[in-house]
C-alpha cells in the first residue's frame, strides 16, 4: 500500500530531508523496552509507528489496541492501517523497537551517490548544456564484452529524463546527457548499480586503477584455468587412451573424481565475469552474449557431474577447463587493445597539470594552487619545461611552445605578449605570464577530448546493424540448441548433450558485435595521435564512400596569410625604395592588403618600422594616399590611382599583372606609375598531394570559393582542381552540394571560414582545418588539429582501410557461424574444438582490427 501510494522517489526525497535536518532525538527509556508490556515507551507528541517526533501542523490517527494513536505522517499512518486491517494488530503488542524509518531502508550506496548531485562537485566534471540540460563522463565498471555495452545503453535510454547515452567499448567511458530536472545524476548511477555495474565520474588516475586491476585479475583467472587446464588434460588423454588400450574401470572413476575437483576453481573462479554477466542480463530480462557460454558451460559440468557419480555417460571437464582458458585469453587480448586505445585519450586527458602558480598582486609573488580553483583573467606564471595548465593569453615574455600532442606538430611554435596558449601545450623555452581565458570544460583541450568521446561513442549504421543482429542472435541459437538436442535425444544416441553444448559454446556472438567498434577505435586513436580528430561516429564510413570533394580557397588549400608575391619596378629606383614607399603610405590603413606590405617592408628592413607620412588620407576599399619624403604618393587600385594622381596606367602592364591571379596594388607619385605590387597567400605543402591522391583513389575535386575568378583559377592550377566555382555565397556553396547529393554523390567538404560553417553542418561529411572558427569546428565531422592537409590525405586512407577491415570482420564472423552453426548440430564438432573455434573467432577480429593502429603513409 505504502509503495502504491508513496513510489520510491518520494521517500528518498522525504529521507533526504530528513538527513538534512539531523535526526530528532526518540524518546524511550536506556533499556529500550518497557518492563511491563515489552513494548517502546510512546512519549507524548511522538508517532505511535516509528517514535519520531509529530509536526505541530499534522493530526493524523490510527486505532490501534483499541485506541486512537498519532501519526506523524501519511506514509506512517498506511503502514498502521494496513498492518491492523490484515488483523496482525499484536505487532504494537510485542514488538522490542520502532519500525525503521524511510532513511534506514535506503540502501548506503544509494546515501553515497546523492552526493554526486550537489552543483559545487558536479562543476568538475559535469558540463552544463541549454536550459536543464547537463552531460557527464561516467566510468563503468563490470564491463566484459560488447553486450554489456549494449545493455547499459538500453537500459538508461528508458529512463525518463535521460536524453542520450553513448558507451565508449575501448575506454569503458559513458557520455550520458539528461535533463537535470527531470532526473538526477545519482538516480542514473543506482540505475546502472541495479543491474549489476557501477558507475563513478570520470577520473584518469581512478581509470587507471581499474586498468590495472582488471588486467592482473584476468592474468590470475587465465593462469589458473591453464595450470589446472593441463593438469585436468593429462587426466583425460589417460582416459581418451584408455577407451583404445583398455583401463580399469575403478581408475576411470578416480580419474573422473578428480578431474570434478580440480575443475570447481576454474568454474567459480575463471569463469565468474561469465556467470556475472549472463545474470546481469537475465535479471534485465536481455539475452546477452554471455548467456549461452554460461548455459553451455553449466550444462557441460551438470552432465559430467552426473557421469562421474552414476558411472555413465562422457565427462567434459577437460573441455570446460579449455574453453574458459581460451575464451579468457581472447578477452584478454580484446583487453589490451582496449587500453591501448583508452591510452591515447587518457593521454590527452593527463596533459593538464593538477597544480598552477598563480601570480598575487603587483609584486610578482606567486602561490601553487588546484587548477580546479582558478578563474578567468586569473595571471599564472609557467615556466621553462613546465605544462600549460589552462587556456590563457600571454602578457609578458617570449618563448616556445610544443603543442605536439595535440596538434600533431613536432615543431615548438614560437609565443610572445598577446598570442593565445593552449592547456596541454608544454613551454619549452623561456618563462611565461598568461592570463587565463577558459577553464574546465570550456577549454580547447576538454572541447576536444569530448569530440572524441563523441565520436567513439556514437555507433555508425553498420555497427548498429550488427548490434542488432547479435540481439537476435542469441535466441536463434538457444532455439536452435534446444532442437537440437531433442533431436538427438530422441534418435537415442547419447550424443544429446555434446552437441548441445558445442552449438552453445561455438556459435558465440562476440566477433559480431566486436567487428565494428573495434576497427572503429583503432583507427581513430591512430588518427588522434596524427593530428585528425574524428567527432561523429559516422565519419570514417562516409570518408570511405566519398565520391566527391568540395574544398574552399583561403585558410584550405592557401593558408590564408596574404604575403607579398612579386614586385614590377617602374619609375622607382629599386624594389626595395619602392617598398619602403608604398609601406609608408599604407602605415595608415588597416586594409589586408596594406598590413601585408607593411610586413614585407619591415622584414626586409631589419624590423625597422615604415617611413614618416603626413597628410594621410585613407578611401575604404580602394586605397590611400600621403606625403612621404615631401612626394605625394598613392596605393590602391587602378582606378583609384588613375582618379588620385591624374594618370593613366600602360594597359601593356594591366595585360600581364591582371592574368597572374594575384592582388595588385599600383604605387605611383603625381608624374607616374613608381611600382606594382602582387599579393597572394601561400599554398599549404601538402595541398597538391591531397588532391593528388583523392584523383587516384577515383574521387572528384572541387573548388567552391567566393574569391574572384583569377586567383582562384590560380590556385585550383596549382593543385590540379579543373572544376573551379568563383565569387559563390554560402548558400549557394550549400545548393551546389545538394544537387551533387541529388546525382548521387557523396560528398566531402573542407573549409576553415565562419562562411563555411552552414556548408560543413549540410554536407555527407565534413573536415575543419585546425585554424577554422570554432562554429566551423562544431558542426565539422572531422575536426584537423594541425594545417597539414597531408594528414587529411592519410584520414582517407585511413577510412578506406577501416571500411575494409570491418567488411572483413563482419564476413568472418558471418562465415565462421555458418559453417559452425550446422557443423555442430550435425555431431562434427566437438565440445572442446568448439571452445578453440569460438575464442579464435574473436580473437581474429580483435587482431585484424589491430593493423589499423598504424597509419597508410
Amino acid at each position: 500500500m505504502l509503495a502504491r501510494r508513496y513510489p520510491t522517489g518520494a521517500i528518498c526525497g522525504t529521507m533526504r530531508a530528513i538527513r538534512s535536518k539531523g535526526r530528532s532525538p526518540i524518546l524511550i527509556r536506556e533499556s529500550g523496552v518497557n518492563a511491563d508490556t515489552s513494548t517502546p515507551e510512546i512519549q507524548a507528541g511522538t508517532c505511535f509507528h516509528c517514535g519520531q517526533p509529530v509536526p505541530d501542523d499534522v493530526h493524523l490517527s490510527t486505532d490501534i489496541l483499541g485506541e486512537p494513536r498519532e501519526m506523524c505522517c501519511a506514509g506512517c499512518q498506511a503502514v498502521a492501517e494496513a498492518i491492523v486491517g490484515a488483523g496482525q494488530e499484536a505487532y504494537y503488542r510485542h514488538r522490542t523497537g520502532f519500525a525503521e524509518r524511510a532513511d534506514e531502508l535506503v540502501p548506503d550506496f544509494l546515501l553515497e551517490l546523492q552526493v554526486y548531485d550537489n552543483p559545487e562537485i558536479q562543476k568538475s566534471f559535469v558540463a552544463a548544456g541549454e536550459g536543464d540540460t547537463r552531460e557527464a563522463s561516467l566510468l563503468l565498471e563490470g564491463i566484459t564484452c560488447a553486450a554489456c555495452i549494449w545493455l547499459n545503453e538500453r537500459h538508461l535510454n528508458n529512463l525518463d529524463g535521460v536524453l542520450s547515452v553513448q558507451i565508449n567499448y575501448a575506454t569503458h567511458r559513458a557520455r550520458v546527457v539528461w535533463d537535470n530536472s527531470r532526473i538526477r545524476l545519482s538516480d542514473i548511477l543506482a540505475a546502472i548499480r541495479m543491474i549489476g555495474y557501477q558507475a563513478h565520474p570520470y577520473d584518469p588516475q581512478q581509470q587507471h586503477n581499474l586498468l590495472q586491476k582488471e588486467r592482473k585479475l584476468a592474468l590470475r583467472r587465465i593462469g589458473l584455468a591453464g595450470v589446472v587446464g593441463m593438469q585436468i588434460m593429462t587426466l583425460a588423454v589417460a582416459t581418451y587412451l584408455g577407451d583404445w588400450l583398455g583401463i580399469e574401470e575403478r581408475w576411470r572413476h578416480l580419474f573422473n573424481w578428480f578431474a570434478l575437483i580440480l575443475v570447481l576453481p576454474v568454474l567459480f573462479y575463471s569463469a565468474r565475469p561469465f556467470y556475472s554477466a549472463a545474470l546481469s542480463n537475465l535479471r534485465t530480462r536481455r539475452l546477452g552474449m554471455d548467456v549461452p557460454v554460461a548455459l553451455g558451460l553449466t550444462i557441460a559440468f551438470a552432465g559430467s557431474v552426473y557421469a562421474t557419480v552414476t558411472g555413465r555417460g562422457h565427462v567434459y571437464y577437460d573441455s570446460i577447463a579449455m574453453f574458459v582458458f581460451f575464451l579468457s585469453t581472447a578477452r584478454f587480448f580484446e583487453f589490451r587493445s582496449r587500453e591501448h586505445s583508452a591510452d591515447v585519450n587518457e593521454r590527452l586527458t593527463r596533459m593538464t597539470p593538477a597544480t598552477a602558480r598563480r601570480l598575487s598582486g603587483d609584486q610578482g609573488a606567486s602561490e601553487t594552487v588546484p587548477v580546479a580553483e582558478l578563474c578567468v583573467g586569473d595571471r599564472l606564471l609557467v615556466r621553462s619545461g613546465e605544462v600549460i595548465p589552462v587556456d590563457g593569453v600571454v602578457e609578458e615574455g617570449e618563448s616556445a611552445v610544443d603543442e605536439s600532442l595535440l596538434t600533431g606538430e613536432s615543431v615548438p611554435r614560437s609565443c610572445g605578449a598577446g598570442d593565445e596558449l593552449i592547456g596541454g601545450s608544454l613551454n619549452s623555452g623561456s618563462p611565461l605570464t598568461l592570463r587565463v581565458t577558459r577553464i574546465g570544460e570550456d577549454t580547447v583541450l576538454s572541447h576536444m577530448i569530448r569530440l572524441m568521446e563523441r565520436a567513439q561513442g556514437e555507433k555508425p549504421a553498420v555497427a548498429l546493424t550488427a548490434d542488432r543482429i547479435a540481439a537476435w542472435f542469441v535466441l536463434g541459437i538457444l532455439s536452435i540448441a534446444t532442437l537440437a538436442g531433442l533431436g538427438w535425444y530422441w534418435s537415442g544416441t547419447g550424443d544429446w548433450l555434446a552437441v548441445v553444448v558445442s552449438l552453445l559454446v561455438v556459435t558465440c556472438p562476440c566477433a559480431l558485435s566486436l567487428a565494428t567498434p573495434t576497427a572503429i577505435t583503432s583507427a581513430t586513436s591512430a588518427l588522434v595521435s596524427a593530428g585528425m580528430l574524428v567527432t561523429r561516429g559516422h565519419a570514417l564510413e562516409t570518408l570511405s564512400r566519398v565520391t566527391d570533394v568540395c574544398l574552399d580557397k583561403t585558410g584550405t588549400l592557401t593558408d590564408g596569410e596574404l604575403v607579398l608575391q612579386q614586385t614590377e619596378v617602374r619609375a622607382a629606383a629599386d624594389a626595395a625604395q619602392a617598398l619602403q614607399l608604398v609601406a609608408a603610405v599604407e602605415s595608415v590603413s588597416e586594409h589586408p592588403l596594406g598590413r601585408a606590405l607593411v610586413s614585407a617592408a619591415e622584414a626586409a628592413a631589419g624590423g625597422a618600422g615604415p617611413r614618416p607620412v603626413t597628410q594621410a588620407r585613407n578611401f575604404p576599399g580602394r586605397g590611400v594616399s600621403g606625403v612621404v619624403d615631401g612626394r605625394r604618393l598613392f596605393a590602391g587600385t587602378v582606378a583609384f590611382v588613375e582618379e588620385q594622381a591624374g594618370l593613366s596606367v600602360p594597359a601593356q602592364d594591366l595585360a600581364a599583372l591582371e592574368d597572374s591571379g594575384l592582388s595588385l596594388v599600383v604605387l605611383a607619385d603625381e608624374q607616374a606609375v613608381l611600382a606594382y605590387f602582387l599579393l597572394g597567400d601561400d599554398l599549404r605543402p601538402s595541398a597538391a598531394g591531397l588532391v593528388s591522391a583523392l584523383h587516384g583513389g577515383g574521387v572528384k575535386t572541387h573548388l567552391l570559393t567566393g574569391d574572384a575568378a583569377s586567383p582562384a583559377q590560380r590556385v585550383a592550377a596549382a593543385v590540379g582542381i579543373s572544376d573551379v566555382h568563383s565569387r559563390l555565397r554560402p548558400e549557394q556553396k550549400l545548393a551546389f552540394i545538394r544537387e551533387r547529393e541529388a546525382a548521387g554523390a557523396v560528398v566531402a567538404m573542407i573549409g576553415d571560414g565562419l562562411n563555411d560553417s552552414p556548408v560543413l553542418a549540410g554536407a555527407a561529411v565534413s573536415v575543419a582545418m585546425g585554424s577554422a572558427a570554432q562554429l566551423s569546428k562544431f558542426n565539422a565531422d572531422v575536426v584537423l588539429t594541425s594545417n597539414s592537409l597531408d594528414v587529411l590525405r592519410r584520414g582517407f586512407a585511413q577510412a578506406r582501410r577501416t571500411a575494409a577491415v570491418i567488411r572483413q570482420n563482419l564476413s568472418w564472423a558471418l562465415l565462421y557461424n555458418v559453417i559452425a552453426i550446422p557443423a555442430a548440430a550435425a555431431g562434427f564438432v566437438a565440445p572442446w574444438m568448439a571452445a578453440i573455434g569460438m575464442s579464435l573467432s574473436s580473437l581474429l577480429v580483435v587482431l585484424n582490427s589491430r593493423r589499423l593502429r598504424q597509419l597508410p603513409d
